[in-house]
């Protein structure tokens, strides 16, 4: 209990900074092995990544188990403990079940304060008591029904070895239990993604018998039957009186848009949500560009993205590392493009997220997948040909997903790396010891001199998930020959040599920046990346940073007489 009430702590404080993140989603034959995929980055400031360890086991039916939600009104409140739970490893469990969010918010009024469990507890507990995508649906939202949810609107993605579920609920406002929702099927070949905005428009409704071809679905009513293959589609049963009662649907009962009514859409909320959804979707179809009207708030030309697409070719784990770390590149919203970018073409931006010229002219700034307030990011990976303790791959780090390594650690594990425990990963103290902070020290150097540094930080990337990728095929191997007790040993130690091996080099690779760049100048290396005793380059701005400085600066910094000292 005491482990649990931990998690539960922390989840206050994660509901309070993660309403910024985003996850992709791959079905299994979107994926080039037959994996079911998922990311998540955990976006806020002002907290430090970790990963947290929930041991399963068995325990005594209907025992409390103490629940903190929002404030102190949910002191001394609890949930009912179920006779088995599974073990958690950050946000998979050991049948390979993983659950991760991204928040909208949507209509706060719909927000219930005395609900007693928020997102995350609801997640939790759904991945403790789950062994499937589907259980985990029913669970979460039997959990909501008898004692209350208290979030805003949130997005979940549900995935197991086999499926992937986008689930969106919102609350009923104060003094109404439960909450309205509804969960969809992802088509085994196509991807699909959601950050901080409703993507589920139209959905199914229950029918007696649906026509060939149709998705069947049911409403909460006939939870039972979520089981059966078939069932691709279900809702809460009064998701659609509960907006007509509210006043924000008056159509027809198959018009009805889960997203229109409960969260509806206006330029800003596209433009830093659903724009990284384009940006991702675009990576692996030609045929996105249409949807940039959409984008830039035109909504007569366009009012919506697809909730999913079918990828042109089956996606890698690398290609979807990579996708976690877009800023637009190669778009019109490409970040590293234009005078905002400064010099070095950097791709982050500060807070505000809102500016405002000394004229009064109110500007606002991009807001890509990768982004440098993430506390941490993971690629999850679910393998239904291989036994679940290594069938289940979280390729996990701190800090921001464009300038860490994905380290495999694997859904069995008993014992979470020292770099990413909880208590070396402080949020008001830096150590070496912490992941969240090693890797942000690499990152706070590279950022301001972005284009002159980041080579060299993908360098150390490639070299580190090269390797990690490569040693799959060994570990495969190893764990054949291996007892299910001497596997997770195996599994176990292989995670904690995974993180120690990037902390190593990410080390080496702090020392080397700071040695190679220097006082705003770079020190030459030879073929083998050894530093020459003497000599060092001045490369200066960028040309397109140069060209703009006469534009801002007027004469100021012409040269009026050319001065040849050399010659003299």
């Amino acid at each position: 209990m005491k482990q649990f009430f931990a998690l539960i702590v922390f989840s206050i404080f994660l509901i309070q900074t993660s309403h910024s993140c985003t996850n992709l989603i791959v079905g299994k034959k979107a994926s080039a092995d037959g994996s079911v995929m998922c990311t998540y980055n955990c976006d806020g400031f002002g907290f430090a990544g970790s990963l947290f360890h929930t041991p399963g086991g068995r325990h005594t039916p209907g025992e409390p188990i103490a629940i903190h939600g929002w404030g102190p009104s949910h002191e001394g409140q609890y949930v009912e403990q179920v006779e088995y739970t599974m073990g958690v490893v950050g946000f998979m469990n050991e049948r390979q079940v993983t659950i991760v969010e991204s928040t909208f918010d949507g209509r706060l009024e719909l927000q219930n304060r005395d609900g007693l469990l928020d997102y995350f507890s609801l997640i939790r507990l759904a991945l403790q008591r789950s062994s499937t995508a589907r259980e985990a649906i029913r669970c979460m939202a039997e959990l909501m029904e008898k004692y209350g949810y208290n979030s805003t609107g949130e997005s979940i993605t549900v995935c197991d070895p086999n499926e992937a579920w986008i689930m969106e609920v919102v609350g009923k406002g104060p003094g109404r239990k439960g909450a309205v929702w509804v969960a969809l099927r992802i088509p085994d070949d196509c991807i699909s993604a959601h950050a901080n905005l409703s993507r589920i428009r139209q959905f199914p409704l229950e029918k007696k018998k649906a026509k060939k071809g149709e998705r069947k679905s049911v409403s909460s009513r006939n939870l039972q039957f979520i089981n059966s293959p078939e069932v691709e589609c279900v809702y809460a049963a009064d998701v659609v009186s509960f907006a007509r009662e509210k006043g924000y649907f008056s159509g027809k009962d198959e018009e009805f848009s889960f997203r229109d009514a409960y969260c509806p859409i206006d330029f800003e909320n596209v433009r830093y949500a659903d724009a990284r959804i384009w940006s991702f979707f675009r990576h692996h179809r030609s045929d996105m560009d249409p949807y940039l009207p959409y984008i830039n708030g035109e909504f007569d030309k366009c009012n919506a993205l697809p909730l999913w697409v079918k990828p042109e070719k089956p996606l890698t784990l690398k290609d979807l590392q990579q996708d976690m770390r877009d800023h637009f590149e190669g778009t019109p919203l490409d970040m590293s493009a234009d005078m905002s970018a400064g010099p070095w073409g950097m791709p982050i931006r500060p807070l505000p997220m809102h500016m405002k010229t000394s004229d009064g002219t109110d500007l606002f700034r991009e807001r890509p997948i990768a982004t440098q307030q993430s506390g941490f990011t993971m690629v999850c990976q679910m393998r239904s040909w291989l036994p679940d303790d290594v069938g289940g791959v979280t390729w996990f780090n701190c800090d921001d997903a464009n300038m860490v390594a994905y380290v495999p650690l694997y859904c069995c594990l008993t014992q979470v790396p020292d770099p990413f425990r909880p208590e070396n990963n402080q949020r008001n103290e830096f150590s070496f010891e912490s992941a969240f902070w090693v890797n942000n020290w690499v990152a706070n150097m590279v950022y301001p001199r972005y284009s002159m540094m980041i080579g060299d930080l993908r360098q150390a990337q490639r070299e580190l998930e090269d390797y990690y990728i490569a040693d799959q095929d060994s570990v495969l191997a190893a764990i054949a020959k291996l007892t299910p007790d001497d596997r997770r040993d195996y599994l176990n130690k292989k995670s904690i040599d995974y993180a120690s091996r990037m902390m190593q080099r990410w080390n080496n690779l702090a020392k080397y920046l700071i040695v190679k760049y220097n006082d705003q100048v770079v020190k030459r290396v030879d073929e083998n990346g050894n530093f020459q005793r003497w000599g060092y380059d001045t490369p200066g701005y960028g040309q397109k940073f140069l060209d703009a400085i006469p534009a801002a600066t007027g004469e100021r910094y012409k040269l009026k007489e050319v001065i040849e000292r050399r010659e003299r």
